[in-house]
């Protein structure tokens, strides 16, 4: 069996906590008679005991090594049967599950259930405890009614080809891919968060183009051959839409990108399109929001409005399934977006605006100008081999290895009129509801945090932070588990990040980035105060004056497993509306 994994969906406005859990068991010796049933249980006036001692516990000898999970069948962790809640006042719920899939593959079929959880709130934070079919018991947290959830932001949980895992594994440590998740698990130990956000790369599926079903395709030279070329394949390819378009429409991309969307939406929103409709108003999942139809995948966009406390909600944007070289988003999915975030309910004073790419960060046009070129003289070599360039270039049209990471950015040339526009109705909308709005980002292999804010007018003082509407962060949270950038790229970055940029000026609004980072981790000098390129993680949370606190910790030394605090705030919206 693989799983339980979790999902938090929302928190309605009865105040009922929903989410899913979702397992996957191999058919083979397997009895579905009964289908499987997930039991939880939890005590709404036992208070949540949280201890210190449990991080430590966690960070000494063996609980270094994070081993499979607890309720795997081949997992030595002991049941603890203790922690079952237990007395008058325990509440005890049964979801049947729900068969959503059977995937067939050469060992075997396989069948995917979800079980639909829903929690009345309490006055207090609640332990829920749940095990399927009487099995292992484990455990989630959820906030109390009037609370403001607990949670840690991540993204690029895997490592890029070329990297060596080993490299980035300390003592006591069994794989590179631990010593940070050991650390967001020793905080959680300390103080449970009610939620983790995947601000993208969640899954790295870069060997599908080492797969013998591809060889075939990548060897032929552009034009109609590998236009047409036939491919039965389930892999995800993760740079889908970086592309020019009459690529993106070769049967083999839209193949790939057509099963990589199908198993993103099964494996991490656990939803199945031809069980579930895409009628959002009628669907399992409450927060969903079905868009426009994507150009080269028969799936429509899946964004994410969810509830995060009382005064905070976190929109997660579909960046993938409608983009194209010049396009992020359709207008079509920006309206019905916009609509539901402006049926939000009053008194949310802070809007988190998830982008797996950052929308504030240094632009390198001048590189993405060069890699364009046709006569640019690497490009040429690695086109034709020389010099051991064949790495320069990619194996799918023989384009500028970087130059589609660099598509990929929001500030990029194709995409700048969208984003600036993006900005712009992001001040409107703050403007008119009283909302702070703050961009949430991953993807770059490095820790930064960009601002937009009012332009100052020449002898005139910035206006203050919680009194100006146009006052913007992008906290940029990347990477947990891969490599930074070279020295190389992160010095220029850094270069990049004083630059001024007027682009915004007609607006009123000055762009810049935040100088955070006064010391490395280890409290040498920091190389920039603008980047850091160590791996990291985020902690969130909503303090009593109204900051929403992003505290990104950033590994000390690398593989470790300890992090130091580097924390930015997001003000209230204090500003008068007239």
């Amino acid at each position: 069996m693989a799983g339980p994994l979790l999902r938090y969906d929302t928190v309605d406005r009865q105040g009922i906590w929903r989410g899913a859990a979702l397992i996957v068991t191999a058919d083979a010796g397997s009895d579905y008679d009964p289908s499987p049933i997930l039991t939880y249980t939890w005590d709404p006036i036992r208070p949540t005991h949280l201890s210190r001692n449990a991080s430590r516990k966690f960070r000494s000898g063996l609980s270094m090594d994070l081993g499979p999970h607890p309720a795997d069948p081949h997992s030595t962790s002991r049941p603890d049967y203790d922690s079952i809640p237990a007395g008058p006042n325990v509440i005890t719920k049964h979801s049947q599950g729900q068969e959503i899939y059977v995937y067939v593959g050469h060992s075997g079929t396989f069948t995917f259930w979800r079980f639909m959880l829903e929690i009345p709130l309490g006055q207090n934070e609640m332990s829920i405890t749940y095990s399927v079919n009487r099995g292992l018991p484990l455990h989630f947290f959820v906030p109390g009614r009037t609370e403001n959830l607990r949670w840690a932001a991540y993204s690029c949980n895997g490592f890029s080809s070329g990297v060596n895992a080993n490299d980035f594994c300390g003592p006591g440590f069994h794989s590179g891919y631990d010593p940070v998740w050991t650390d967001l698990l020793a905080k959680h130990a300390e103080r449970p968060f009610h939620a983790l956000v995947g601000g993208g790369d969640q899954l790295y599926c870069d060997g599908v183009i080492r797969e013998p079903e591809m060889q075939e395709w990548v060897s032929l030279p552009k034009g109609e051959k590998k236009q047409n070329f036939p491919l039965k394949a389930e892999p995800l390819l993760e740079r889908t839409a970086r592309y020019p378009d009459e690529l993106m429409l070769s049967t083999v991309f839209r193949t790939i990108g057509s099963r990589g969307y199908f198993f993103f939406l099964l494996f991490q929103c656990f939803i199945n399109m031809d069980m579930d409709g895409r009628d959002d108003r009628r669907h399992p999942f409450q927060s969903l929001i079905i868009g426009a139809d994507g150009p080269f995948i028969p799936f429509p966009s899946h964004s994410f409005l969810t509830y995060l406390g009382p005064q905070v909600w976190m929109l997660l944007l579909d960046c993938r399934a409608e983009r194209k070289l010049d396009q992020v988003c359709s207008d079509q999915t920006y309206r019905i977006v916009f609509g539901r975030v402006s049926a939000m309910p009053a008194g949310v004073e802070h809007l988190i605006l998830q982008l797996g790419i950052p929308i504030a960060y240094p632009r390198m046009v001048f590189l993405e100008n060069m890699l364009e070129s046709k006569m640019n003289p690497l490009t040429m070599l690695g086109r034709s081999g020389s010099l051991g360039l064949s790495g320069f270039v990619n194996k799918f049209n023989a384009d500028a290895e970087l130059l589609d990471d660099l598509n990929d950015h929001w500030t990029a040339k194709a995409h700048k009129k969208e984003r600036n526009w993006l900005v712009e109705q992001m001040q409107g909308y703050a403007l008119t509801r009283h909302c702070r709005v703050t961009f949430l980002s991953g993807d770059v292999h490095c820790g930064a945090v960009g601002l937009f804010k009012t332009l100052r007018q020449q002898k005139e003082a910035d206006i203050p932070p919680q009194l100006d509407h146009r006052y913007m962060l992008n906290v940029v949270s990347s990477a947990i588990v891969n490599t930074p950038p070279p020295n190389a790229v992160l010095t220029m970055v850094a270069s990049l990040a004083t630059k001024t940029h007027r682009t915004l000026h007609r607006i009123a609004t000055d762009e810049t980035m935040v100088p955070l980072f006064e010391k490395e981790p280890n409290g040498q000098p920091a190389k920039s105060k603008f980047i850091m390129g160590r791996r990291n993680w985020c902690a969130v949370w909503w303090e009593n004056n109204g900051d929403l606190v992003f505290d990104m910790r950033v590994e000390i030394e690398k593989g470790i497993g300890r992090t130091a605090s580097y924390a930015v705030r997001a003000p209230p919206p204090r500003w008068t509306t007239s």
